[in-house]
């Protein structure tokens, strides 16, 4: 019998919920709050990484720099849908999740006129449990969708 056949179900239902929140907190900072503390969500060692390409950031010092250097006019929203936790024991976890990005740069106020979006695609997740915090090991993002980032011209510039 597995380890996580064992646990209760109430103990199983609150880590994949800690994960999940995770998962949210993860694209709310990017979108909304401070992008550098995208670190903190990550265990000391954890990996960000871009499954083509060579985009791996490992440790938090790194992942605060990586996320903090995006654009300071960068708008962004993106969107987490199909979020599946798999416990694999009593302290760690995965998780598969499709997103949907939205993003352009050169933001200054307002809203902006409905784009497609950037990008869509989906994050594998590794997750730690902490000193009984759940905690991104590793997150892999994976493009179906791509595109450039858009960059938008001033007002008084066509």
């Amino acid at each position: 019998m597995s380890t996580t056949a064992t646990l209760d179900p109430t103990d199983r239902l609150l880590a994949e919920r800690a994960c999940e929140r995770l998962i949210v907190k993860f694209v709310h900072t990017l979108d909304l709050g401070d992008p550098g503390e995208v670190a903190e969500l990550f265990a000391e060692d954890g990996v960000w990484e871009w499954a083509e390409g060579d985009r791996r950031i490992q440790g938090r010092d790194a992942l605060r720099s990586y996320f903090a250097g995006r654009p300071a006019d960068r708008l962004s929203r993106r969107i987490c849908t199909n979020i599946l936790v798999t416990l694999t024991s009593e302290a760690t976890a995965t998780a598969t999740t499709y997103f949907t990005t939205y993003r352009v740069d050169g933001y200054t106020n307002g809203y902006v006129p409905p784009r497609p979006p950037t990008q869509v695609g989906h994050y594998e997740d590794i997750f730690l449990k902490v000193n009984g915090l759940w905690l991104l090991s590793s997150r892999s993002l994976f493009l179906a969708f791509a595109g450039p980032t858009e960059s938008l011209q001033p007002a008084d510039k066509p």
